[in-house]
């Protein structure tokens, strides 16, 4: 588990600075690159959509660099774009399959069985079939809380749900979770 990388004030000052913004978005994708793609990945399940979807994250960042007005986290900023990016993907892929809700997530249970880019670690990959039979805002919480180690307070700011929603969201996950390897041994 991590959290999220530090905020670095000289790295926003570069960003804003047309000379350096350059040099300082490539620091930005080394920094935040890793932490974002666990993120992603553990949405949207697949190696190559992760990646499709990081690429993404940081164009429109890239593009959207004008817009970032340092009233919120580096950090914070671009995982709320990381975020929108794989929920919208989700839909799209749930519209273009023609999938319900509940369709999607035996999609992702067969999804995580079929990985091959995750090593054999079988209480693992449980725990991601777990993870993924919670409802899509549930598993945001509980992916962001329990792997990143996010504060509430971040998790607030990145998803605009109040803390005490969110501590709710992860007890209920954590129970569903629970539930599920109880059921499944």
């Amino acid at each position: 588990m991590s959290e999220l990388p530090a905020e670095n004030p000289q790295l926003i000052k570069r960003l804003r600075d047309p000379q350096t913004a350059s040099e300082a978005f490539s620091e930005v994708i080394r920094t935040f690159g890793e932490p974002l793609y666990r993120q992603i990945r553990r949405m949207v399940q697949n190696h190559a959509d992760a990646d499709d979807l990081l690429q993404n994250t940081f164009i429109k960042a890239w593009t959207s660099l004008e817009n970032f007005r340092g009233e919120a986290k580096l950090s914070t900023w671009l995982y709320k774009i990381a975020i929108n990016e794989s929920i919208t993907f989700l839909a799209r892929e749930r519209k273009r399959l023609n999938l319900s809700l509940d369709d999607q997530e035996s999609s992702l249970i067969h999804t995580i069985e079929a990985d091959t880019d995750i090593d054999g670690d079988v209480l693992a990959a449980r725990l991601r079939m777990a993870v993924a039979t919670l409802p899509e805002k549930q598993r945001l919480v509980f992916n962001m809380k329990y792997y990143d180690d996010m504060r509430y307070e971040d998790m607030s700011e990145i998803l605009g749900t109040s803390v005490g929603a969110l501590k709710a969201s992860y007890h209920l996950a954590v129970k569903k979770i629970e539930n599920y390897f109880d059921n499944h041994d």
